[in-house]
């Protein structure tokens, strides 16, 4: 008997433990890949409104729309706003992980983090409004890294026909932010520019920065780069960089030349920005002969991935 009952005890138990023996193959085939177990923990940002000194938190994709609306214009093509979104939300994660401000993350200056407008206050339409919210919401958590690490995404307004060597502006070499191609911006309002000032002004100005300006042919020829911005150029005497010279005169970029007679010093200038980076009309003009944002941001971004915030 008692052996019969031990029989039966074993029985029993394959009977209730073999299915789930065989059901285990099963949950491992439902999950092929950690990548699928990936949550986005979304964070929150802490931002300087520049205007009042105060600081104000927000959570991440809330003040991504804020950065998209005041960054890009609504009427850019959808896939363009989302490589805007994702280029913005990369720059954000980069401020998180090293913050800007003693006080905040990041703030709503263009010409020092990124700008910004209280969706609340935007003017642009609803339509429009909801157009870049989807941009963002498609976009959820997606940044792009080089070797596993967030990148410096930075982006301007439109090239001079290609994008610059981030060394070029900034001194730097960044693997990531190499020259590329960025042709079709040319028909773009303002593409070429041009300031005509004194030369008096020229002069005036120039040698109070260390020059030895007196006359016209003391203009050098100026060294460009591959992508055709100013390296530097050499004008009585001293050798400027081609950021300098935009800086000092207020151009829209370094991508200049100049004529200069006794009375008048005339700019030429193309584009508009540093021009490192994602060239945001660059990236419309893609984004209008069909190209996804994940493409846009490759090519402008060498060598990159595009994944969730861990």
């Amino acid at each position: 008997m008692k052996t019969e009952l031990i029989c039966a005890s074993l029985l029993f138990s394959a009977m209730v433990f073999m299915p789930c023996l065989t059901y285990v193959p099963a949950i491992e085939e439902a999950h092929p890949s950690p990548a699928y177990d990936i949550i986005y923990e979304e964070p929150s940002v802490s931002v300087l409104n520049i205007y009042d000194g105060s600081v104000f938190s927000v959570p991440m994709e809330e003040y991504l729309l804020g950065v998209v609306l005041a960054e890009m214009p609504a009427s850019f093509e959808e896939e363009a706003l989302k490589a805007q979104s994702v280029a913005a939300r990369t720059y954000t994660k980069g401020k998180l992980d090293s913050p800007a401000h003693e006080n905040a993350d990041i703030c709503m200056a263009a010409s020092c983090c990124q700008a910004y407008i209280y969706p609340s206050l935007y003017e642009g339409g609803e339509e429009n409004l909801l157009k870049v919210k989807a941009a963002v919401d498609d976009t959820k958590g997606e940044i792009m890294t080089y070797e596993n690490e967030p990148v410096l995404a930075v982006f301007h307004s439109m090239s001079a026909g290609k994008t610059e060597d981030a060394e070029n502006v900034w001194g730097n070499s960044v693997p990531y932010l190499k020259s590329a191609e960025s042709s079709g911006e040319e028909s773009v309002d303002r593409f070429e520019t041009s300031i005509t000032i004194s030369f008096s002004e020229f002069m005036n100005k120039v040698n109070s920065e260390g020059a030895k300006l007196s006359s016209p042919s003391d203009i050098g020829k100026p060294l460009l780069s591959d992508a055709g911005y100013v390296k530097s150029i050499i004008i009585g005497g001293k050798s400027f960089k081609g950021t300098e010279i935009r800086s000092l005169f207020s151009l829209r970029s370094a991508a200049f030349t100049i004529t200069a007679d006794d009375s008048l010093v005339t700019f030429s200038v193309k584009g508009f920005g540093h021009g490192v980076g994602m060239s945001q009309h660059g990236a419309n003009v893609l984004a209008k002969e069909g190209k996804s944002y994940e493409k846009i941001l490759k090519h402008y971004y060498k060598g990159v991935d595009i994944e969730i915030i861990r």
